[in-house]
């Protein structure tokens, strides 16, 4: 398993265009730095990572296993899943006229899974709640009068 800074790095310069091979390889890429990120996750718990699948990916079983014992990771569900979904977009079509752009958003959000989870191997209440919650509102200064 690669460093965290490895991870980030790669992902800049697929950003940055510089892949080094086609769409589909790349999206290919994506996918497995993902599935990278939940790996450090899950082992930073203490646990070994699975080599299962879910709904044929192991990026959504490796996802399952990082909530097992802590509900607040679920809020990187969706990003796993649209990691997937784009995937698939781009692996159906490599050569679709929307090909770079599929790529360029898988890009975006395997970014955001990494910024999420190394930000939650930092601070662990990350994800605990949403702007709408009683802390957030209890917690809150009163606004100043005008």
């Amino acid at each position: 398993m690669r460093p965290l800074a490895d991870i980030e790095r790669r992902l800049g310069e697929i950003e940055a265009g510089a892949a080094g091979h086609g769409a589909a390889a790349a999206a290919a890429e994506l996918l497995a730095l993902g599935e990278e990120v939940l790996e450090h996750w899950v082992t930073g718990r203490g646990h070994e990572p699975t080599s299962e699948t879910r709904e044929g990916f192991r990026l959504l079983a490796l996802h399952r296993q990082g909530c097992t014992g802590e509900p607040s990771f679920n809020a990187c569900r969706e990003t796993c899943r649209e990691l997937v979904y784009h995937y698939n977009l781009v692996t159906a079509d490599a050569q679709h006229d929307a090909a770079a752009q599929r790529l360029l958003m898988m890009t975006m959000v395997a970014n955001h899974l990494f910024l999420f989870v190394a930000g939650k191997m930092q601070v662990a209440e990350l994800g605990d709640f949403c702007c709408a919650s009683r802390p957030l509102r209890q917690d809150a200064a009163p606004p100043e009068s005008a």
